[in-house]
């Protein structure tokens, strides 16, 4: 679902299950405070997940940058005993929906260390690109500060680092999807006329036969 004001008590928590996920991991990670959290469920951009019996199942929440040209579905984390079913798929297409419904026009991005997720963003839609391709807004670069791997980030330029940059851009998925509507449209026809073809041929020559007929009666 999402987030709302009756969750902030739930922040800490959350905040502490990314650092410990992160820290086993032994990856990177940019840190949000609870105040962070707190603030992106009272902007309704953010999506939590519990079990039947309310219990706390999962997060993410939206980001966006350069003027909302480009937005981010961080933070994304799941309980311990909750992993491996399926739950981390549900939220990021969950969050996925709630970024192209809240910024249609934006290119979303995410950069992860995880396969996982990895595989998660390519069935969404989501290809990999060069660094290059990302928000070049520095308030977003400056969140990795807190990552173990900054000092590789910067002295890489900036153009690559540990993690794996992927990309959705809409413009292209409507590119797509007008080419796959106006195939779907030729397809239609071409079997539209062999239908006629096939259906309507014996009836032609039925009635040749009978003008034929009608012709040979009247001569005579």
């Amino acid at each position: 679902m999402v987030a709302n004001a009756t969750h902030c008590n739930f922040a800490q928590l959350i905040c502490e299950e990314m650092a410990a996920s992160a820290s086993v991991r032994g990856t990177g990670i940019a840190k949000r405070s609870p105040d962070y959290i707190v603030k992106k469920m009272l902007e309704g951009k953010a999506v939590i997940a519990f079990d039947a019996e309310g219990m706390w199942a999962g997060f993410c929440y939206v980001e966006s940058w350069s003027h909302e040209q480009y937005v981010a579905n961080s933070g994304l984390i799941v309980a311990p005993v909750f992993r491996k079913s399926g739950l981390a798929k549900a939220i990021k297409r969950k969050i996925f929906e709630l970024s192209r419904h809240l910024y249609p026009d934006a290119k979303i991005f995410g950069l992860t260390t995880g396969l996982a997720v990895m595989k998660i963003n390519s069935d969404l839609g989501y290809e990999p690109v060069t660094y290059s391709e990302l928000t070049q807004d520095e308030a977003f670069w400056a969140g990795c500060k807190s990552c173990v791997n900054y000092d590789i980030l910067m002295a890489k330029e900036r153009k690559n680092c540990l993690c794996t940059a992927m990309l959705y851009d809409p413009e292209e998925h409507t590119i797509e999807k007008e080419k796959r509507n106006v195939l779907s449209e030729n397809i239609k026809r071409k079997s539209l006329v062999r239908h006629y073809a096939i259906n309507f041929r014996p009836l032609r020559f039925f009635r040749k036969k009978i003008n034929k007929q009608a012709n040979a009666t009247l001569s005579y």
